[in-house]
C-alpha cells in the first residue's frame, strides 16, 4: 500500500494538543502547498493556539530550527476558523479535542457531513477505542486512533490504532504516510489505553503509590525515577509539563477494570486534581538527595512495575517487542525495556516483577514474561522487521535513533532473515530498505568501531560484515536495494552487495564513503565495489574525500537503474520482473580491472595525508586483483588503520564534537 498522500489538512481541536499537530503538519506541507485548517468552536481557543504556534515558530528561528521566510509560509499555510465549512476538500482530519466521548462524536458528526467519502478521520485520543470513538460515523473503514505525544510536534512517536471496521489497506497507507513525513509510528491493536499510555500512567501510579507509603517524597521518587529508568524527566515532573493529572487520574482509574485491578487512582492525585496544583518537583538547579537504602528499594519497585507493565502489554496481543522497545523509548523518552530486562538478565527481571506483585495487589505477573525466564534465553529484539509483499520479503532496518546505523546485531539480523528467504521457496527475492525518509543506513555504528584495539581485530571486523556482503552479492534470488534516504559509509557498501538499486527521486545526496573524515578506509567494500560499478575514474575522488553524490548523480554513472517516488514498490516489481526471467540484473564484474600507475594529487583539505595513502593503495592494488581478493585486501588495510595515529584522532573527534566537526590530524 503506497502512503496516504492528503491534499488538505484538518485539526479539529486548538487547545493543549491541536496547534502542535498543525505545526507539525505546516512545517512538512507548507511547501508542497497542502493546506492546513485548524477548527474550534471558541475564537479564544484559536486565537491562542495561532499565537502558541508562532512563539513556538519564532523560537525555531532563534535556535536556527527555521528561517524567517519558512516561518512566514508555515503560518500563511495554516488557516484557525470557527467554520466547520472549511474542511470541505480535507481527505484527512485529526480531531484533537478534549478526552471526551461526547465532545468527539459531535465533532467527527458534523466532520463527516462536510468532507468526502475519500477522507480519513482520526482522534488523537489517548484512551478510547477506535470502536467506541466511531460508533455513530457511517464510514468506519476510513476511522482510526492516531495518538500523538508531547511535544507533538516534536516527539517523534506516534501509536496508530485501526478499529475492527478499519481497512486495512488504509491504516497501511496511513503508517506509511507517518513514516514518510518523519514520524515513527507504530500499529497498535484496539484496547483502552493503547500501548503506551499504560506504561506512563501505570509508572506514574508506581510512584505516587511510593509516596504514599512514605518509601520517598516526591522530589526523591521523581529522582530516583530517572537515575533507574533512564527518564528524561521523572514522573512528577512529567504530569506538571504536560498538565495530565485529571486524564491520567481517570485513565488510572478506568484501567483497573480494563487491563487489571492493581490500576486506580491514588488519593495523592485525586487531592491534586480537586485542589488543581502542580506536584512539587525539583527546581532549576536543586539538589536532591537520598539514601542509599532508598535507592535500593525504590530503585526495585519501579524496576518490577515497569517489566510487569510492558510485558502485559505484550501478553495482551495489542503490541509485539519490536514496536514496545522502539515506541516506550521514544515517546517517553526512557530505557528500552528489553534491552533493559536483557541486560539485567531475564530471570532477574522476572523475580523482580514477582517482588513488586508479592507486595502490590491486582498486579499482573505475565505469562509471557514467565515463559522468556524458563527459557533461558534473552528477549529477541527485532530490528530488522520482514514484510512480504507480493512473494517478495522487505527487509526493513529500523533503528530511527540512529538514523539506521549498523551494528554487529543488525548484521546478526539480517543473515538470519537472508537465510530465512534461502529456505523459502515460496519467496521471490529480497528488497532492502531502510526505515523513515531520510537515511537508508547512516553508517556503521562508530562506538563499535572505536571499541576496535588492534589491528588484527579490525580487519576480522571487517572480514565478518563482509561476509553479510558477500552473502547477499552471492545470493541465488534477486536482491535489489530501495535508497529510501541517503547511504553512508557501510550503508552504501551494503547497497552496492545488491544486485540492484533504485532511489527515492530527488534526492540532492544519495550516498557517500565518508570514512576519511574519521581517519579511516571503508572496510565492507566500497574501495571495491565502487570502482567496479561507476569505473575509477569517478570513484577515487569521492573515496579519497567522502564527498557525497546525488541520487541523479548516481543514475549518470549506473549505480541506480532509476529513481522512482515509491522506491520500495518499484524494488519489489524489479524483483518480481528478474525473478520471472523478463529482467536481466547486471552481475559486478569479478575480474581484475585496468588501473592507472597511481592517482592524481589533489587538495584533502583537512583530511588525513596518512589515511588517502592507504585509500589509495585498497583502490589501485584491489581494482588490480580479482573482486574477493581485492576484498580481503581491503580488510587487511582497514586493520591497518589502527596502526596510525590519525584514526584515534579521529573516532575520539566524531564521538565528542559529532559528524560535522572536522578532525585535526597529524598524518601520521
Amino acid at each position: 500500500m503506497p502512503p496516504f498522500q492528503p491534499r488538505k489538512i484538518g485539526v479539529v481541536g486548538s487547545g493543549q494538543i491541536g496547534p502542535d499537530i498543525a505545526l507539525f503538519f505546516s512545517k512538512v506541507f507548507h511547501e508542497r502547498k497542502v493546506p492546513v485548517v485548524v477548527i474550534d468552536v471558541r475564537q479564544e481557543a484559536l486565537d491562542g493556539g495561532r499565537e502558541k504556534m508562532a512563539k513556538k515558530l519564532q523560537k525555531g528561528v532563534e535556535s536556527g530550527a527555521f528561517k524567517q521566510d519558512e516561518v512566514g509560509s508555515m503560518l500563511a499555510n495554516t488557516t484557525w476558523t470557527t467554520d466547520y465549512g472549511a474542511l470541505k476538500g480535507a481527505d484527512f482530519v485529526v480531531e484533537a479535542a478534549t478526552e471526551d466521548l461526547r465532545i468527539k462524536q459531535r465533532i467527527f458528526e458534523a466532520v463527516e457531513k462536510v468532507v468526502g467519502a475519500d477522507a480519513v478521520m482520526a482522534s488523537n485520543s489517548s484512551h478510547l477505542e477506535p470502536e467506541v470513538i466511531f460508533e455513530k460515523v457511517a464510514n468506519r473503514a476510513r476511522t482510526m486512533v492516531i495518538h500523538y505525544f508531547f511535544p507533538a510536534e516534536r516527539n517523534l512517536m506516534v501509536e496508530v490504532v485501526p478499529g475492527k471496521e478499519t481497512d486495512g489497506g488504509i491504516a497501511d497507507g496511513v503508517m506509511r504516510f507517518y513514516e514518510a513525513i518523519g514520524k515513527v509510528p507504530i500499529r497498535v491493536g484496539s484496547r483502552y489505553g493503547y500501548a503506551i499510555d499504560p506504561v506512563f500512567e501505570g509508572m506514574f501510579l508506581c510512584a505516587a503509590r511510593l509516596v504514599e507509603s512514605g518509601a520517598g517524597t516526591v522530589k526523591q521518587v521523581d529522582g530516583i525515577a530517572k537515575a533507574v529508568l533512564g527518564l528524561g524527566i521523572g514522573p512528577f515532573t512529567a504530569m506538571n509539563l504536560t498538565g495530565g493529572n485529571p486524564l491520567t487520574a481517570v485513565g488510572l482509574k478506568n484501567y483497573a477494570t480494563k487491563i487489571m485491578p492493581w490500576f486506580g487512582t491514588p488519593k495523592i492525585l485525586a487531592d491534586a486534581v480537586a485542589a488543581g496544583t502542580p506536584w512539587e518537583t525539583a527546581g532549576r538547579g536543586e539538589t536532591v538527595t537520598w539514601t542509599d537504602e532508598q535507592f535500593r528499594s525504590i530503585g526495585n519497585s519501579l524496576r518490577g512495575c515497569y517489566f510487569g507493565l510492558v510485558t502485559e502489554i505484550l501478553d495482551s496481543g495489542i503490541s509485539n517487542v519490536a514496536d514496545l522497545e522502539l515506541g516506550i523509548e521514544t515517546a517517553l523518552v526512557m530505557n528500552a525495556p528489553f534491552s533493559m530486562m536483557n541486560a539485567a538478565g531475564v530471570p532477574a527481571a522476572l523475580e523482580s516483577v514477582q517482588a513488586y506483585a508479592a507486595i502490590q495487589p491486582g498486579f499482573k505477573v505475565p505469562g509471557v514474561l514467565q515463559r522468556q525466564a524458563a527459557s533461558g534465553k534473552p528477549w529477541e529484539i527485532p530490528v530488522v522487521l520482514r514484510k512480504d509483499t507480493a512473494g517478495v520479503a522487505v527487509l526493513t532496518i529500523r533503528r530511527p535513533k540512529v538514523l539506521n546505523a549498523l551494528s554487529s546485531e543488525v548484521m546478526r539480523q539480517l543473515t538470519a532473515h537472508i537465510e530465512a528467504v534461502r529456505a523459502d521457496a515460496g519467496v521471490k527475492g529480497i528488497v532492502l530498505t531502510g526505515f523513515g525518509s531520510k537515511a537508508f543506513v547512516s553508517g556503521a555504528d562508530i562506538n563499535e568501531l572505536a571499541a576496535l584495539k588492534t589491528p588484527q581485530s579490525a580487519t576480522a571486523h571487517a572480514l565478518s560484515w563482509q561476509a553479510v556482503a558477500d552473502m547477499i552479492e552471492a545470493f541465488p534470488k534477486p536482491v535489489v536495494c530501495a535508497y529510501n534516504g541517503f547511504a553512508f559509509g557501510g550503508g552504501n557498501e551494503l547497497a552496492m552487495s545488491c544486485h540492484a538499486r533504485v532511489a527515492r527521486a530527488g534526492l540532492p545526496v544519495l550516498f557517500a564513503q565518508p570514512e576519511p573524515n574519521l581517519g579511516i578506509i571503508p572496510g565492507m567494500g566500497g574501495t571495491q565495489r565502487l570502482p567496479r560499478l561507476i569505473g575509477i575514474a569517478a570513484a577515487w575522488p569521492l573515496l579519497r574525500t567522502g564527498a557525497p553524490a546525488s541520487a541523479a548523480k548516481a543514475r549518470e554513472w549506473g549505480l541506480i537503474l532509476e529513481e522512482c517516488e515509491d522506491p520500495v514498490a518499484r524494488a519489489v516489481e524489479i524483483v518480481g520482473e528478474a525473478a520471472a526471467g523478463t529482467r536481466t540484473l547486471a552481475k559486478i564484474r569479478r575480474e581484475p580491472m585496468e588501473v592507472p600507475p597511481d592517482l592524481p594529487e589533489i587538495d584533502l583539505r583537512h583530511l588525513s595525508r596518512k589515511t588517502d595513502e592507504m585509500v589509495r593503495r585498497a583502490i589501485l592494488e584491489g581494482a588490480a586483483m580479482r573482486l574477493e581478493d581485492g576484498l580481503r585486501h581491503e580488510a587487511r588495510l582497514f586493520g591497518d588503520c589502527l596502526k596510525t595515529e590519525d584514526m584515534a584522532i579521529g573516532m575520539d573527534n566524531f564521538l565528542k564534537n559529532g559528524p560535522k566537526a572536522k578532525a585535526v590530524f597529524v598524518h601520521r
